[in-house]
């Protein structure tokens, strides 16, 4: 038989939790059980490695101090470990007690959490320890508490050996009708190699840059291909209709980048980035003006709607729409 102990606090000298756990190992180790402890604190940088360590466990400890609220960051690391990258079918034939001691308020919803947790993640609860203790060392001086730590010891043995069983829970039930682990379509020994890529910090930093620099890539051909002001420059000469005796000089802004389109009569000149006044100015977002140049918007529809606003002489709303004719 193996048992394994993760420890969740923070390794304090006076931490009551290690002295608990400390008579629980040797009380196992007594019944020639295999116990193999792990300090989540020492091993903060490949928690999510961990997982791997269920495989050849039959029962497991988890402990942890409440000095505060909760049961602390490295333990709830660990657990959401299991749940992304643990082998779900071994983890719901191991045995969890929790071990939960506090120096403030909240030991025994900490042990709650504990016994929840892995009982979403499919394992079997086991019978737990949690209490407050305000002084390590009244703790070790009691020996009444010595008693009870070591009994606990002993049914844990127990319940493993004789692989007891218990009642359905009801969050399970509820885990398999709406939970959804992320990474249901891997294999356990692809989600091993998942957690070992998700522990190494410099692989997990050198993905994260190669994905900002695809995404910048991708912004960049998105905005060239679908709507660059030059593009849209170029559509206005393209879909330049001439009316006699027409002459202005429309200043176009599209998101802060200007076009300016110079007319004269049937000659049409556009300047792109151009900072010269003109006779009216529009300004408009650049979806707004893949709507016009897609003939799905007139300018005149688009000021209507407040899309699009206009400064200057007024009159030209009208003509914008007979000097550009975009075709659907």
């Amino acid at each position: 038989m193996k048992v394994n102990i993760y420890y969740g606090g923070r390794g304090l000298m006076d931490d009551p939790t290690l002295f608990v756990i400390n008579k629980m190992q040797s009380v196992l180790e007594e019944l020639n059980v295999k116990v193999e402890r792990f300090m989540l604190c020492e091993l903060k940088n490949t928690i999510t490695t961990l997982p791997q360590t269920l495989k050849d466990a039959d029962g497991i400890i988890l402990a942890t101090t409440v000095e505060w609220y909760g049961i602390g960051g490295y333990m709830q690391q660990f657990l959401d470990a299991c749940w992304l990258y643990g082998d779900k079918d071994r983890i719901s034939k191991i045995y969890m007690s929790p071990i939960v001691m506090s120096t403030t308020y909240g030991e025994r919803e900490g042990k709650l959490n504990l016994s929840t947790a892995w009982e979403i993640l499919g394992g079997r609860p086991c019978s737990g320890i949690c209490g407050y203790i305000a002084d390590a060392a009244s703790l070790e001086m009691n020996d009444e508490y010595t008693t009870l730590i070591e009994k606990k010891a002993e049914n844990m043995y127990r319940t493993i050996n004789q692989r007891l069983i218990s009642f359905p829970a009801s969050n399970q039930a509820v885990k398999q009708m709406v939970s959804v682990s992320q990474n249901t379509d891997l294999t356990p020994q692809e989600s091993e190699q998942l957690s070992q890529y998700a522990a190494d910090d410099q692989y997990v930093q050198q993905q994260k840059e190669d994905i900002l620099e695809l995404a910048s890539m991708f912004r960049g051909m998105m905005g060239k291909e679908k709507s660059s002001i030059e593009t849209f420059a170029e559509q206005l000469k393209k879909n330049f209709k001439p009316l006699p005796g027409f002459k202005a000089r429309i200043r176009i802004v599209i998101d802060g980048k200007r076009i300016l389109a110079e007319i004269a009569q049937n000659n049409l000149s556009v300047e792109v980035g151009s900072d010269k006044p003109g006779d009216v100015e529009i300004t408009l977002s650049q979806d707004t003006m893949n709507e016009i140049v897609n003939g799905r918007m007139t300018f005149q529809r688009a000021f209507m709607s407040g899309a699009m606003t206009m400064k200057g002489d007024f009159q030209y709303m009208r003509s914008l729409d007979e000097l550009f004719e975009f075709m659907k």
